[in-house]
């Protein structure tokens, strides 16, 4: 019945979770036909989807105004309606702790509300990035404890999310999608789901945990490349090497070789996280992931780095970092957007601010941000900001709504982490590269 309900567009498709995932996700289940209840315990974030307002840059804003206005997406944040459900995918968030262990309790609280509203032949597809066994030992035990079998009654799948916020080219529409059920049945109702839903190839893999294995080694794979390109930076500069021509000459060589970038850390909801989920994991069968571990390491002492170097350039130039005045551009984690979660740019102020510097952040995508339990508001650029400051560091890579060739004409000093001066082909004697 789930199948042809699926296939006639007549389930109902719940979304416990609106954020950078959930939002486009049930959008683009509403775009194909269903019909999309969006769940979340923020009033705020219900009430704009229902009145078709959009807090998500990856979301066309005429497409929730149609969808919203037709009756094919309304959010709420009373659970009971998840009785109601025939599907219902889980989009929360899976942060680390203190100790950079992982925190399931909104997976948890989640799974509890839908065990109580589960019925029979029900789909539930945790989408939250998590350690390789959360689905099974974790969900499946508590979605049973009302009684009904999975694989029998309901059924339970884990589809990593693949969402890269910015990117014009990959959507949550035509991202590959990869899907492992607890079983065969559920794997083959969740695949069903995303084939009527997207516009990209549903890869198939024998059971949750080879799926929530497969987004760790994806973002692992990240960490890892951008904490050897970042430690040979630091080796480069040492030497007296550009590193960026280094880099740009290694891509010339069309196999063996995929460039990584340098930057003042890593940002982001995904590398600076997921990796960490294995090595929490990886404990258990007592083993020690000593490479992710060291790649953790090494990017997270990046934004001290970056001071360091500028503290010395300001050494330099006869001036020193107590009481500078430090401009920083971007205080995002990725260039073109408003996303701040696990910004490296905050560590960097959080070096730059322990050091007794005055610092001023603009930011074109971020009006303003939590900092130290305070609202921190960001200033507009203006030559006289650039001109009245000590050093200007660039932070993240905006391309758009900056104007550098003011900047460079203007500041004394500018330290670009991101190289993106020399991409956008603006030179000056007063830049130095990370």
């Amino acid at each position: 019945m789930l199948k042809e309900r699926i296939l006639d567009r007549s389930a109902r498709i719940g979304v416990i979770g609106l954020g950078y995932v959930g939002l486009p996700l049930a959008v683009e289940k509403a775009k194909a036909g269903f019909k999309v209840i969006g769940f979340d315990i923020q009033e705020s974030k219900v009430e704009m989807v229902n009145e078709g307002h959009n807090y998500i840059g990856d979301v066309v804003n005429a497409d929730l105004e149609k969808i919203v206005s037709d009756g094919h997406l309304r959010a709420t944040a009373n659970f009971d309606e998840l009785a109601g459900c025939d599907v219902i995918a889980i989009c929360v968030p899976t942060p680390l702790d203190v100790f950079k262990q992982p925190d399931l309790t909104y997976v948890i609280n989640s799974t509890e509300n839908v065990a109580k509203r589960l019925h029979k032949d029900m789909l539930v597809v945790l989408e939250s990035t998590t350690y390789p066994g959360t689905t099974e030992d974790v969900m499946k035990p508590i979605l049973e404890e009302t009684g009904l079998v999975c694989g029998k009654d309901f059924y339970l799948a884990f589809s990593p999310e693949r969402v890269d916020p910015g990117n014009l080219r990959y959507k949550t529409k035509n991202t590959p999608k990869v899907v492992g059920g607890v079983g065969p049945e559920s794997t083959e109702v969740a695949k069903l789901l995303y084939e009527s839903v997207l516009d990209a190839e549903v890869f198939v893999v024998s059971s949750p945990k080879e799926a929530e294995m497969t987004k760790i080694l994806e973002n692992t794979f990240r960490i890892v490349n951008i904490a050897l390109i970042n430690e040979m930076a630091v080796v480069a500069d040492k030497m007296g090497i550009n590193i960026w021509d280094v880099i740009n000459a290694a891509s010339t060589k069309p196999f063996g070789f995929m460039p990584f970038f340098p930057g003042p850390g890593v940002g982001g909801h995904c590398i600076p996280i997921d990796p960490f989920y294995l090595t929490y994991i990886a404990r258990k069968y007592d083993y020690h992931t000593r490479l992710i571990e060291l790649s953790g390491e090494i990017n997270d002492s990046m934004p001290e780095y970056v001071v360091t170097r500028i503290m010395k350039a300001l050494n330099e130039r006869g001036k020193c970092m107590n009481g500078a005045k430090v401009v920083m551009l971007g205080i995002a984690y990725k260039e073109d957007i408003e996303d701040m979660r696990e910004s490296p740019a905050l560590k960097v102020l959080e070096h730059l601010e322990k050091n007794h510097a005055q610092v001023s952040v603009v930011d074109p995508y971020v009006s303003e941000f939590i900092w130290e339990e305070e609202t921190v508001k960001t200033v507009n650029l203006t030559e006289e900001l650039i001109k009245e400051s000590d050093a200007v560091i660039i932070t993240t890579a905006h391309k758009k709504l900056m104007d550098y060739p003011m900047i460079v004409k203007n500041a004394k000093y500018i330290f670009d982490a991101k190289n993106v001066l020399s991409k956008m082909g603006i030179a000056g004697e007063n830049v130095e590269v990370l």
